[in-house]
This record gives C-alpha cells, structure tokens and sequence, in this order.
C-alpha cells in the first residue's frame, strides 16, 4: 500500500475491539498546534517593531496592518472548512489530517521569509508614468503564508476529527465535540511559552547611541535622526513610558534603527517545522468506525427528546441551506464569535494599553502575556466545561446563558476600564480579568457546543459537512471583530491624541519632538508622537485615555450579542419535508 493510499478512509477503519478512547488524543494534537492561532497577538509587539525593534520605527508595520493577518486566516479557515467538510465525507479524516499539517506549518514558513525580507529592508522598485511605486513584500508574504495557506490549513485542522468523534461517541455528542475542539483553545496556552521564549531567544537589541538628552537629535519628515561618526542615522527614541512595551526591557534611550532583531522570522521557522510534525503524526493515529458501529452496552434513545430539540432523522448537507435553523445558527456562531475573536487578536495590546500607564508595577509586558496565557486555558476549560454540560441541559439553554450573561460581562469591562483610569485601584484589574476569563469561557464553549447542536437538529449522517459550511460564520466574524476593534480603537486614538496635544504649550511639544504641533499628523503617522509620549509632557493631573481606549468596541460587542440572543430563541426542529428519506441514506452510505 502506498503512501497517499493510507491516507484514504476506506483504509483506516478501525478492526474490532478498536479502543475508541485512542481517538481523541489525535484530534486534541492537531488542534492543539492550529489552536496557537489565538496567541496571534503574542506576535504583534514584535511584528510592530521588526525594524525598530525596541520601538516602531517610521518603516514599521503598524498593529492595524498585523491585525488583518488575524483575520484573513480566519476567513481562510472558514472557507476552507465549508469545502473540507464535504470532501472530509469522502476521504476521511486521516488525509484531511494530513494535508492540515502541510498548510498550517508551510504557512509559518512563508512567513518566516515575509518577516525576514522586513527585517533586511527589502524593497521591489516599479517605474510608473507618475512616479515610482516602492513595494515591501515581506508583508504580503506574511499574509500568503500565516494568513490564506495557514487559514487553509486551520480550516482543514478544525473540521478533520469533528464528525469521527461524533460517531465514536453517539452516546455523549457534546463531550465528544468538547474533547475534540478543546485543544484549539488549549492551543494559545502552550504557545505562549514557546513564543515568549523563542522570541526571547532570538532577540537581539538595537545598537545603544546613550540618554535622549545627551544625543543630538533631528526631526526630519517626522522621523528622528542623529549624527553618528559624522553621518546620519535613523533613530528611534524610547521614554520611560515605553520601557514596560517592550519585548525584552532596555534601558531609556536613543537606539539606532535596524541594527537589532525582533526574533520573529526565526520564531516562525522554528514553529512551522515543530508544527508539521505533530500533526503529520496525529493525522496518522485517526481511525473511523466501521458503518453501523455503536458503543457496547448503548442503544440510541427511543423518543426524540423534543425540549432539547434532538432528533432521530438525517438532513442532507445541501438540503440543510434551506433551512432556517441554519441560518440562526449561523448568525449565533457568527455573533458569538465576532464578540471575542477581535479581544483575541489584541488581547496583549489591550491589556498594556488599559492598565499600563494606571498600574505599571503590576502590569507589565509578562503580565499582559499571561494574561494571554489564561484566556486560553479558560477558552480550553470552557470547552470541555460547557459543552459537557450541554448534554444535560440541552444546547438551546446553554446558548441562552452565553448570551444573556455574556452582554452583562461586556458591559462591565467598560466600567472597569474608565474606573482605573480616575482611581487605579486593583479592584478593577481584577474585575476587568474575571469578566474576561468567564467571557472566554462561553467563547469556547459556543464553538464546542455547536457541532452538537447541529448533530441534534440535523441528525449525524452529514454533520462534518453541515458544520463545515456553518464555519464561514466564523470567517465573517475574522473580519467584523478585528475590523470592529481596530476601527474603533483608532476612533478613540485619533481623538484621545488630539484631545491630549491640544493641553501641551507649543514651545514644549516643539522641544520635546523637534516640530511644530501643527505637523501633529505627521508625527503621529511616523509614531513619533504617541499616547505614551505624550502624557509626559501635560500639565499635571491630566488623565491617561489609554485605558478607555476600547469602550466603545466593548459597547458594539454587547449588541452583537443581543441580536444572537434573539436568533437562539426561534431555533426549533428542522420540518419533516427537509429529512432524507430511507432510500436517499441507503444511496449515501459510504
């Protein structure tokens, strides 16, 4: 038997006697590795700073750009997933597996050079009739590679061990879809080590010039320079503000630009192999069972139990598109996701631009890493936890507690948020981390408890295919969360800046920053002038917006939730006219 034949899945039926419990270790591996994709904004300091490296540089991708790589991997999934699903029915989830573990670590390869071409100041120059045009690739490698080839590959991942657990364990469908989802949220949480201390490892820090006030500084196009052995250099300037920023603490200063190195283009190298290897072998250890299979000792249940909306029939993958249950479900998932997959992407950066400026011993970039860290533990927790319990109250009861709950918990993080910033007291921190974590909890509880709800609503013999096609709520939610986010975000920013700057005596701003405040925009666009910066130089007593950054997003976020709450409320059963008839299943058998 050759290679690609062992992948196909009339080869990997499980023998009699097979130990069902062998099964889902291999799903939890993969999405343990896909399910790093949560710990997105662990990169995004280092992302933002590939060139400056302590601090942006003028030439520096800013978090709006890294952001988006968050999502078109997201929606890459979602699209990925919705033709997987389909194709899993066919050809098992070994080769689906398999090629999952292809795209997700080629992916990170890709990315390593995009990173790498940043780093060295690679540059494509086209000759237009205008002008020319300066093209940096590196970014769009890094969204080829992290973004579209591993999002096919997180598609792929996330759908390859859903159905197989479902039909390994018709007796407990929300546990079994809990375990098999549970490692991508766990996913985050392993990586935080690893990329914390990969980042770590390969860093290296910018050539030091001394103190800011002991260098001969020149602003020139909104950029800053100094005068090195009779030349001059490009520099970024690092207060004492931005010191808890960093992604390995240094000293205040004055630090020439791209003499450093971040250590992201080697962390992805390392990553993206580490990654293809685990999953090749995980792909390897999946077993299906054999048509007609049931757990010893177990008969299906005799009544459809109608409160929980179970039923005993079968609807086709394209029949389900008919269908209205589907379309709620799709905007619950959708909604549900959108709440949390924009915290997600930032989760780092918010947490540091919250409660840095209020609680600056305490909240440091560690911190803010761990806090990272324990969004994925209680989105991994969550999954298991809710979906578990999803079995006995039923899944339409466990989505009314996510939302009902979830829009209080939103509501409160602004609180929290404009709290810190007039009194920065830990109550707040605290309260801020708790409505966090339980948010997380029901994040990944909404993603582990669908594939059980639709097994409910449309029966198991398509559930791979149905889930797979509802995923591209998940791809629509990649692009609203961050979108939301970031706009909103910049909202606040944009008027925060000008708030601030509008309190500074000229002649200061002018010391401080070696230009008028009229070229306020363009310092702003070369990330001379910052929040950070800033509120060292305001009159006494003026109060840091840092922390009140992303209210409004947590007001949007709340509404989402309130619109999904309502579509959970009018799923009922599927009508019998959608239900194969017996012929119809005789003909689909594998």
């Amino acid at each position: 038997m050759s290679f690609v034949d062992k992948l196909y899945k009339k080869n990997i039926i499980a023998k009699p006697g097979f130990n069902r419990w062998l099964v889902p270790p291999a799903s939890i591996a993969i999405h343990l590795c896909i399910g790093s994709v949560y710990a997105w904004s662990m990169f995004n300091p280092a992302l933002v700073k590939t060139i400056g490296v302590v601090t942006s540089s003028g030439d520096d991708w800013s978090l709006s750009q890294v952001v988006w790589i968050f999502s078109v991997a997201i929606v890459s999934l979602g699209f990925a997933a919705a033709y997987a699903g389909k194709w899993l029915e066919k050809v098992g989830p070994r080769m689906v597996g398999f090629v999952a573990a292809c795209c997700w670590g080629g992916g990170f390869l890709i990315g390593s050079l995009g990173i790498f071409l940043q780093e060295s100041g690679f540059q494509i120059s086209l000759s237009l009739d205008s002008g020319n045009l300066i093209l940096q690739p590196g970014l769009y490698l890094l969204y080829l590679g992290y973004g579209v080839i591993g999002g096919i590959g997180l598609g792929l991942g996330y759908v390859s061990p859903v159905s197989t657990l479902i039909r390994w364990f018709p007796d407990r469908r929300g546990m079994a879809t809990g375990m098999a989802i549970m490692g991508f949220g766990g996913g985050a949480m392993i990586a935080k080590f690893s990329i914390d201390k990969l980042l770590a490892k390969f860093y290296k820090v910018p050539e030091y010039l001394g103190a800011t006030d002991a260098i001969n500084l020149i602003t020139e196009g909104g950029r800053r320079f100094a005068e090195v052995a009779g030349s001059k250099v490009e520099v970024v300037v690092v207060g004492i503000n931005d010191v808890s920023k960093m992604i390995v603490a240094s000293d205040p200063g004055v630090y020439i630009v791209g003499t450093g190195s971040s250590g992201a283009a080697q962390t992805f190298l390392f990553l993206g192999i580490i990654y293809f290897i685990i999953m090749t072998i995980a792909a390897f250890s999946y077993r299906v069972p054999a048509e007609g299979w049931m757990p010893e000792g177990w008969t299906p249940p005799k009544d459809s139990n109608k409160t929980r909306l179970i039923t005993k029939n079968h609807v086709h993958i394209d029949q389900a598109l008919k269908t209205p249950q589907f379309y709620f479900l799709w905007i619950v998932l959708c909604f549900n996701v959108t709440a949390g997959i924009g915290v997600i992407g930032v989760a780092k950066t918010m947490m540091i631009e919250i409660f840095s400026s209020t609680l600056p011993a305490i909240v440091t970039a560690g911190f803010a890493g761990t806090y990272v860290l324990m969004i994925s533990v209680f989105n991994m927790v969550g999954r298991i936890f809710w979906a578990s319990m999803s079995d006995f109250i039923g899944r339409k009861t466990t989505y009314f507690i996510f939302f009902s709950l979830g829009i209080l918990l939103y509501l409160s993080i602004p609180y929290s948020a404009k709290a810190v910033s007039i009194d920065p007291a830990v109550t707040y921190l605290l309260m801020f981390y708790a409505a966090s974590m339980i948010i997380f909890t029901m994040y990944g509880g909404g993603f582990a408890t669908i594939p059980a709800y639709l097994a409910d609503i449309f029966g198991t013999r398509y559930v791979g295919g149905i889930h797979g096609r509802l995923l591209t709520a998940w791809s629509t939610a990649g692009v609203l969360g961050p979108l939301a986010i970031t706009q909103l975000r910049q909202k606040s920013f944009d008027e925060s800046i000008a708030d601030l700057a509008s309190k500074v005596d000229p002649e200061v701003f002018k010391e401080k920053f070696g230009e008028s405040i009229d070229n306020l925009s363009q310092l702003v666009s070369q990330k001379t002038v910052t929040i950070s910066n800033l509120m060292e130089i305001v009159p006494e007593g003026t109060v840091d917006p840092s922390a009140t950054l992303y209210n409004t997003t947590m007001y949007a976020m709340a509404g989402l939730l309130a619109i999904a709450f309502v579509a959970n409320l009018l799923i009922g059963p599927v009508a019998s006219k959608h239900h194969m008839t017996k012929e119809e299943l005789e003909n689909s058998k594998d």
